[in-house]
């Protein structure tokens, strides 16, 4: 053998063992990121596929108008291959239709669970944050997944965004005659400043339908210490025929000390 010959193998069994080396490096070198959330959906929601929800957190970022460290960017994930592919475009549910901005990722899981809106028809709803604004603000989304047998897949049945400083709200509704609602509160832009008050309710094609719109009694900065959809609460009821006056007011969580109606507004 001569010496050339000889080099050129010594060269190469050098090459294939530094990487081989550098694959089980990458391999075993464990992920940035931190899993903050794992629910198996195979079972909660019968899926056909070892179906998962994940949602895994990156490092601490700076934030750019405070200078803070802030929590990173989560990762959200429906998946049957461990994380490796995600069917639901989850990465996009805070970015507004004009395009991308710097609340459009999201950095805070408030929200996720099983809910059951109809008793054959359980969903995965969840509600993210992003980062906040100079002023405390941030985005909010929430978005309710079903999930489709004969595709075996994954489809968005409610989504929709908001703020933080306003008052406003959304909110999935767990018992009572609006089992399975989604309410929300938003800001009107224009005097007298109140709300508009949503419900929407799962239809018959299997996405959440508006079943009543109105402006609130309820004004912004009125002094009342209730939620806007908790003051509301006995209009909504009136207006979808589930209440009317002389029947006991339909009173929020927690202690209400002296609940009464201040025009058509609940006040505790």
């Amino acid at each position: 053998m001569t010496i050339g010959l000889l080099s050129f193998l010594l060269i190469s069994l050098l090459t294939v063992a530094v990487s081989g080396a550098q694959a089980q490096d990458v391999k075993s070198r464990p992920s940035r990121d931190t899993l903050i959330s794992s629910i198996d959906l195979s079972q909660s929601l019968s899926t056909k596929s070892d179906w998962r929800f994940m949602a895994s957190q990156g490092p601490n970022v700076t934030d750019p108008v405070t200078m803070d460290s802030i929590p990173g960017k989560i990762r959200l994930c429906v998946t049957r291959d461990k994380g490796a592919s995600c069917s639901s475009d989850l990465d996009n549910v805070l970015r507004l239709s004009s395009g991308a901005d710097d609340y459009s990722d999201p950095h805070y899981l408030t929200d996720v669970r099983i809910v059951h809106p109809r008793p054959d028809r359980p969903l995965l709803l969840m509600q993210v944050a992003s980062q906040h604004s100079g002023n405390s603000n941030q985005r909010l989304a929430t978005v309710a997944l079903a999930y489709d047998r004969e595709q075996d897949g994954f489809t968005l049945v409610y989504k929709k965004q908001t703020g933080r400083n306003n008052s406003q709200e959304i909110r999935y509704i767990a018992d009572g005659p609006l089992a399975g609602a989604i309410i929300s509160a938003d800001p009107t832009s224009d005097a007298p400043f109140g709300f508009w008050i949503i419900v929407e309710r799962l239809g018959s094609t299997g996405g959440y339908k508006q079943i009543l719109r109105y402006r609130s009694a309820t004004r912004y900065g009125d002094g009342n210490p209730l939620a806007v959809i908790d003051s509301e609460m006995p209009e909504i009821l009136q207006k979808l025929s589930f209440w009317h006056p002389g029947m006991k007011l339909p009173l929020p969580a927690g202690e209400c000390a002296k609940p009464r109606l201040v025009g058509q507004e609940l006040w505790c």
